[in-house]
């Protein structure tokens, strides 16, 4: 895994992720800092660099932080390389691919959808029950004929050739066990706050691989994958969703934060918590992003191996997380 990881910072360090006014590097530091910068964007995994590059553009383009946080993702569900996030994610265990997704804003406004077929931005399709409906969350067969009546293209329901590849290997012995940051790659989560200090964040994903059909994690729950507070702050997690779940991971960590906990502490006490109501825990990663409304940001895992990337309008920079192990 180490020299995989020094792989992929070079890769990082060697490709081209850049938009206008905005840099991209791969550094380690502290995460338990006093950013001060207005908007700020946080984002998990590798993946979230061109995601933040994406949001950051997108908010010079409106000035919405909504839009941002859209935009932002959208980029990963559309990355064929990418086997977590998007159409072209592993399927479940019926070789299947249902995709998971919820958005926010600070004022408490949320939408999310669930166990979603044939809809290559379910992202949008979240924000679309936020606003349009009277809903927070569609799943399934619903969510989908809602995405019809709202002129969301159904696509092909095809697995991607990497998927496809990977399934047919899988199906050999068709055994189900996690495995934590397998190619650094899991749920993309992002949370953001404008120049006035509003908030807003996203979370989509296409679950875990070979999942029991019907399986949904934590991403489309509101307060376990995601929870925004303009009041207080915002977090996000990836990882197991099992594991979050049990623990309203993102509520968890907001609330702390009002109480007066920084968002470190408050993502290192989740992680605690989760490890408390949790067995086997050398199997299950998750790891979880916060910021507050001052802009001090935390992040803490499970386990060694999780990394986010964060951005301001001027620069764009993957961090390595701490964690408890």
């Amino acid at each position: 895994m180490s020299e995989r990881r020094k792989f992929i910072k070079k890769s990082l360090l060697g490709s081209a992720l850049l938009v206008p006014g905005v840099s991209n590097a791969f550094v380690g530091r502290q995460t338990n800092q006093l950013i001060g910068e207005k908007p700020l964007i946080l984002s998990t995994w590798n993946h979230g660099l061109p995601a933040n590059a994406a949001a950051i553009s997108k908010l010079k383009e409106t000035g919405s932080i909504l839009d941002a946080m859209e935009t932002g993702v959208k980029d990963t569900e559309l990355d064929l390389s990418n086997l977590s996030v998007g159409l072209q994610g592993l399927p479940d265990r019926e070789g299947i691919t249902t995709l998971d997704a919820s958005i926010m804003t600070g004022d408490g406004s949320c939408g999310s959808v669930a166990f979603v077929r044939q809809v290559k931005h379910p992202i949008s399709l979240a924000r679309a029950v936020m606003e349009k409906t009277p809903h927070v969350m569609l799943a399934g067969e619903g969510a989908r004929q809602f995405a019809i009546a709202e002129g969301f293209p159904i696509e092909k329901e095809e697995l991607s050739p990497k998927a496809k590849e990977a399934y047919e290997k899988w199906k050999v012995t068709s055994q189900y066990k996690p495995v934590i940051n397998i190619e650094n790659h899991d749920t993309i989560g992002m949370i953001g706050m404008d120049k006035d200090g509003n908030l807003a964040g996203s979370c989509t994903t296409s679950g875990l691989a070979y999942k029991m059909h019907g399986r949904v994690g934590d991403s489309p729950i509101i307060g376990a994958g995601l929870y925004v507070d303009n009041e207080v702050g915002a977090a996000t997690a990836t990882g197991l969703g099992e594991s979050i779940i049990r623990i309203c991971g993102s509520f968890l960590i907001v609330e702390l934060m009002r109480q007066g906990r920084t968002p470190q502490e408050a993502c290192e006490e989740a992680v605690r918590r989760l490890i408390s109501k949790n067995k086997n825990i050398k199997d299950i990663q998750a790891g979880f992003l916060a910021m507050n409304k001052e802009g001090q940001i935390g992040a803490f895992a499970v386990h060694p191996g999780f990394n986010f990337a964060q951005g301001t309008l001027n620069s764009n920079v993957m961090v390595d997380s701490k964690s408890h192990f």
